[in-house]
């Protein structure tokens, strides 16, 4: 079987998880934003991943997959999104409350010790969390470039699979609160929106979404101590 074959194949027997992927982030977007239109985008992230895929010890084609073509999507929502800088600051002042607390404790920072830190009552610090949680749509990096860069994909699946960046990324999510940690794997491993967690969890969509945006403002203060630590960027 030569290779064009072979890569045809690969494409038809991966479109499903194309669908998977785009409804998956369309449920997260605003209505009016047709998972058609993601579709096609994704088959298009699909595709390239077809045709640049090298087999190597470890590196599953679909995890590979799954980077190119949530990155193909997401790149073009990039491009239709604006996030206010106003937005993208508040979002950066809980990542570094949360920082400075737990630096300052030695542990994990609470709800209350984090609005402390912000001078904001609890219900202040709620719905600031809610304001953020735009910034936590896509991705753990911000315009600070806390991760790795949107632009260069190939850099961030080559870091992600051959550096290791996704098993620490797995141990941070395990070193999550307890709550935390449950939204993260709902979320991301299971393709619940917020008002279906919030239903697991006996909680309101609102809580829900405050509870899935602090826990992208702890993955980012881990990942960035872990990425300085290991001089990784």
């Amino acid at each position: 079987m030569d290779q064009a074959i072979s890569q045809d194949q690969l494409f038809e027997e991966n479109v499903s998880l194309v669908t998977t992927i785009a409804h998956h982030i369309g449920s997260r977007l605003p209505a009016g934003k047709s998972v058609d239109d993601l579709i096609q985008v994704g088959l298009i992230g699909l595709l390239e991943a077809v045709r640049s895929y090298e087999p190597k010890p470890g590196v599953d084609f679909k995890a590979y997959a799954n980077i190119r073509i949530r990155g193909a999507i997401i790149d073009e929502l990039r491009r239709e999104t604006w996030v206010p800088r106003s937005v993208q600051q508040k979002s950066r002042q809980v990542s570094q409350a949360i920082q400075e607390v737990e630096h300052k404790l030695g542990r994990t920072a609470t709800d209350k010790e984090i609005a402390r830190e912000l001078n904001l009552s609890s219900e202040e610090y709620g719905e600031l969390l809610e304001a953020v949680a735009s910034c936590s749509l896509f991705s753990l990096d911000d315009d600070n470039g806390l991760a790795l860069p949107a632009t260069d994909e190939n850099e961030v699946i080559d870091k992600i699979h051959y550096d290791g960046l996704k098993s620490r990324l797995a141990e941070m999510i395990g070193e999550l609160p307890e709550q935390e940690k449950l939204v993260v794997a709902l979320y991301y491993d299971y393709g619940l929106n917020l008002r279906e967690i919030g239903e697991v969890l006996n909680v309101s969509e609102s809580r829900a979404c405050q509870v899935h945006s602090q826990a992208m403002s702890r993955l980012r203060v881990k990942l960035r101590s872990r990425m300085d630590e290991d001089d990784v960027i």
